[in-house]
C-alpha cells in the first residue's frame, strides 16, 4: 500500500517525530532542523503541516538552481510555508543548518496579522522561490529569530505573545523588503521568464489552442514555465506593473485588434477565435481594456 504524507496538526507532534524536545509554546515554536532526529523514508511522501513553516537557512551545501540560473546568496535564505501545503522533508530539510519558525493560526487568531499574513504572496511561493539573503539581511532577519527564541525560553507571560506577534510582523516586513530587492537584482533571470512568456503566448494564439482549451489561465502559463502562479504574478508586477492575468489581457486585445484590422471575421467570430464562450464575455474586456467597444473601434480604423 503507498504510504501518504504525514499530517501534523500540532507543533508537539512535529517536534516528537523530529526528536525534538517539547515546545515551550503549544502554538508557537523555534525548531533547529540541523539537530532534528528523524528517518526520511518515514516521510518519503512528504508532510502536511497545518501551521506556518518560516525556514531561515543559514547555509547551504552545494551550488542550487533557481528557474534557469543559480542562487546569488549562497549564504543562506528564508522560505515560507503556509497551513495545508504538501511539503518534501528530503528536498526541503536536508543539508542545511539554521531554524525554523513554527505558528499555529490559533496563535495570531484574534489579532488582525491573521488576516494580513494571508496578503503576503511568498507563503503562495515554491522552494525554489525562496527569499535569498545578503550577510547584512541574514544579520538583521537572524536576530528576530532569536528574540523569539530567547521570548520563548526565558520568560513567557502574559505580554509573551503580543511580542512574539510584533516580531512576526516585522519578520514578514523585513521579507517583503528583501524580496522586493531580489525581483531587482534577479533581472536577468526575470526578463528571461518574461521572454519565455511572451514567446509561449503568442505560440499559444498563433495555434488552435485559443479555439481547443479557451483563453490560457494563470494556473496553466506558469506551470509551462515552472513557477508559482504566486510568484509569476509577483514578478510581473515588479517587472512591469501588471500580473498574470493583466498581461494575458493585454496581449488577448493585442490579437483583437489584429483581427478587427483586418476586418474578416465577424465580432462573434473574434470572441470565438480567442477562446471565449460568449461574445459579451469579449465585448466587455475589450471596453474594459480600450473604453471602446469592439464595434466602435472597428469603426475608428475605417474613418
Amino acid at each position: 500500500m503507498k504510504k501518504q504524507p504525514v499530517i501534523f496538526s500540532s507543533l508537539s507532534q512535529l517536534h516528537k517525530a523530529m526528536g525534538q524536545a517539547a515546545p515551550s509554546h503549544p502554538l508557537v515554536s523555534i525548531m533547529n532542523y540541523g539537530n532534528a532526529k528523524f528517518d526520511p523514508k518515514d516521510f518519503e511522501q512528504g508532510i502536511i503541516l497545518d501551521f506556518y513553516k518560516i525556514s531561515f537557512k543559514t547555509s547551504f551545501s552545494g551550488t542550487l538552481k533557481y528557474g534557469q540560473g543559480y542562487y546569488d546568496f549562497e549564504s543562506g535564505g528564508i522560505s515560507f510555508i503556509a497551513p495545508g501545503q504538501l511539503l518534501k522533508m528530503q528536498d526541503e530539510e536536508a543539508d542545511y543548518s539554521g531554524m525554523t519558525l513554527h505558528i499555529h493560526p490559533d496563535f495570531i487568531r484574534h489579532y488582525s496579522l491573521n488576516t494580513q499574513i494571508k496578503q503576503y504572496g511568498f507563503f503562495g511561493y515554491s522552494a525554489a522561490e525562496a527569499l535569498y539573503l545578503s550577510e547584512k539581511e541574514k544579520t538583521t532577519i537572524l536576530s528576530i529569530y532569536r528574540f523569539i527564541q530567547e521570548e520563548l525560553s526565558e520568560r513567557i507571560d502574559k505580554f509573551s505573545q503580543d511580542v512574539i506577534i510584533s516580531q512576526i510582523e516585522l519578520l514578514l516586513n523585513y521579507a517583503n523588503r528583501f524580496y522586493d530587492r531580489q525581483f531587482l537584482t534577479r533581472k536577468a533571470v526575470n526578463n528571461d521568464i518574461l521572454s519565455k512568456l511572451e514567446e509561449l503566448l503568442k505560440n499559444y494564439f498563433m495555434g488552435d489552442k485559443l479555439l481547443i482549451k479557451g483563453l490560457p489561465t494563470v494556473n496553466s502559463v506558469a506551470e509551462n514555465l515552472n513557477v508559482t502562479p504566486r510568484y509569476l504574478s509577483d514578478l510581473l508586477r515588479n517587472l512591469i506593473g501588471l500580473n498574470t492575468q493583466q498581461f494575458i489581457h493585454e496581449k488577448v486585445i493585442e490579437k483583437a485588434k489584429e483581427y478587427l484590422a483586418k476586418d474578416e471575421l465577424t465580432i462573434a467570430g473574434i470572441a470565438y477565435h480567442l477562446g471565449f464562450e460568449h461574445p459579451q464575455s469579449f465585448n466587455k474586456l475589450f471596453k474594459s481594456k480600450t473604453t471602446f467597444s469592439p464595434s466602435d473601434y472597428k469603426k475608428s480604423l475605417q474613418n
